[in-house]
């Protein structure tokens, strides 16, 4: 099962589908036992908008939750735009992960951005860390994202054709565990 629902790039979109298309988040299938027919079973509220001005925050934002009545699990989706375990959002992420891939120091980029040194540090050793893995399946669906060795022009090539939200969308589609 897909934990992140494509194509939902801001709170401000979760907020309408979730009003007018709430089957959307609907999981077809039990994750953890594969059963159809999970049940809504409210929602937990998440705190994902870190970058309102002037009071004006989208939080606690609704993530609805399902429950399986054959293994009594529950499980959950978030919107592409909110990433799963971490308190910023992909779009902050991917800024400052570009801003280290067009060689600025993690001091400069800590000064330009609100996540701090260790969090931008935690974030490029988790993209370093599962290069082979990440880049072997975008690369199966994306031909043009090339060949090359090299972390940084892959991920250059990936920022340029699709948003660090899409490309983890399309990983946890097949399967890849996003911490």
């Amino acid at each position: 099962m897909c934990r992140i629902l494509p194509a939902v790039d801001s709170l401000d979109q979760h907020l309408y589908h979730l009003e007018h298309h709430p089957e959307a988040y609907r999981p077809s299938f039990c994750p953890h036992c594969g059963v159809s027919g999970v049940w809504r079973h409210g929602h937990y509220l998440r705190k994902a908008d870190r970058e309102g001005e002037d009071g004006l925050y989208l939080d606690p934002a609704p993530i609805p939750r399902f429950y399986c009545r054959r293994c009594q699990a529950t499980c959950s989706r978030l919107p592409s735009c909110i990433a799963p375990r971490r308190w910023y959002p992909w779009i902050v992420q991917q800024a400052a992960l570009a801003l280290l891939l067009n060689g600025s120091s993690l001091r400069k980029v800590a000064r330009m951005s609100r996540p701090g040194r260790h969090t931008i540090r935690r974030w490029w050793r988790w993209l370093e860390d599962r290069f082979s893995q990440y880049s072997f399946h975008l690369r199966s669906h994306f031909p043009a994202l090339g060949r090359t060795a090299s972390q940084t022009a892959f991920w250059s090539a990936c920022f340029r054709r699709m948003s660090l939200a899409s490309a983890m969308a399309v990983l946890d589609r097949e399967g890849v565990i996003i911490p």
